[in-house]
């Protein structure tokens, strides 16, 4: 019999394939509902298969994301979601698993899990939903909330230094940060498309407004009187440019970064820091995943993206490598392994 030739259709899926059918239950308003929408625009155009798909999640706000999308999910318990979506990505390698969290589940009691997470360099992505605030239990501060920020655990003002969770990608080995706005829905697609094409951990972080708890916590990035000052879109191999009048730049002096205005005092654009996401020395990435308004621009975009071997090659290699050498072939031989006796 002659073989036959099976032409393979391409995958053809839209954003209504992955809408679920249960009533979302977020806040009018919410920044979720956009990262949702733009969710919902990734997936079909993937060319990932419907049932290959995995939304995981922990506790929080957030962690209602796998019940509004309609694919394979797991709604886990407060913080524990890296951990699941790692035994899921190990156990079944082909699947898009995508973690979807909060500022207080993930950084917070998740934080261990996170941390070494992004250390293994499983790949998945995590989706970190930051309002920098506890929203499902009513507005206790996060590990992300600003120093002096008054709220129901701190009438007082938080005396807490916050944490930047792109310093803490980048310090605990990450190889994927980007960062993008829940008001800018155009902008959070693509950075998921990048997400997802990258091997290893990647983690995006979403600014995201609580309209409750913490509305306009993002106010000097997303305001539309502010935000062409405050907000710098990157690009890689682009001059790191910002401003109204794309007439401000981010150079590097010393080892700091500072801004300058170009056409001022000589400066050209040529002097302007040029954005390189791969560079494996992750310094510049730091300072520029720690620029906050009212000091620097935010960076928006992908801030480092450099490929290692992630945590599942290495395993399929280990496991390859046991199969081959080890003296120990089925059950028999383990049993029958080692030192053995006779009782009498």
């Amino acid at each position: 019999m002659e073989n036959q030739i099976i032409e393979v259709q391409p995958i053809q899926l839209t954003k209504e394939d992955f809408s679920s059918d249960q009533m979302v239950k977020w806040c009018p308003g919410c920044g979720d509902h956009a990262i949702l929408h733009s969710v919902e625009n990734v997936f079909p155009n993937l060319g990932i298969r419907k049932e290959d798909f995995v939304v995981v999640s922990g506790i929080g706000c957030s962690s209602r994301f796998p019940y509004y999308m309609n694919t394979y999910g797991f709604h886990s318990i407060h913080g524990r979601a890296a951990a699941l979506a790692t035994g899921i990505k190990v156990a079944n390698p082909k699947l898009s698993v995508w973690m979807i969290t909060g500022d207080g589940d993930c950084t917070a009691i998740g934080g261990n899990h996170f941390i070494h997470t992004v250390r293994r360099n499983v790949d998945f992505n995590i989706l970190l939903f930051n309002n920098k605030i506890y929203g499902l239990t009513k507005g206790q501060f996060s590990p992300t909330t600003p120093k002096g920020t008054k709220t129901k655990t701190s009438p007082q003002g938080s005396f807490e230094r916050p944490f930047n969770p792109g310093e803490l990608v980048i310090g605990a080995q990450g190889n994927f940060f980007a960062r993008t706005l829940d008001t800018n829905p155009k902008h959070m697609t693509a950075i998921f498309i990048e997400a997802e094409k990258h091997r290893g951990t990647s983690v995006v972080e979403v600014l995201q407004n609580c309209v409750i708890f913490s509305n306009k916590a993002h106010e000097l990035i997303t305001s539309r009187e502010l935000k062409d000052e405050n907000q710098m879109m990157i690009e890689h191999g682009k001059p790191l440019i910002f401003g109204a009048k794309n007439d401000k730049g981010i150079r590097l002096n010393g080892t700091s970064l500072e801004i300058v205005k170009i056409g001022e005092n000589g400066i050209t654009e040529s002097d302007i820091l040029v954005h390189n996401m791969h560079e494996t020395d992750p310094g510049v990435h730091v300072m520029l995943s720690r620029m906050m308004p009212p000091e620097f621009p935010v960076a928006l975009g992908v801030i480092r993206a450099v490929d290692f071997q992630t945590y599942n090659d290495e395993m399929d290699e280990t496991i390859a490598h046991e199969k081959e050498t080890s003296k120990i072939k089925n059950v028999d031989d383990l049993l029958n392994s080692g030192g053995t006796w006779t009782i009498e």
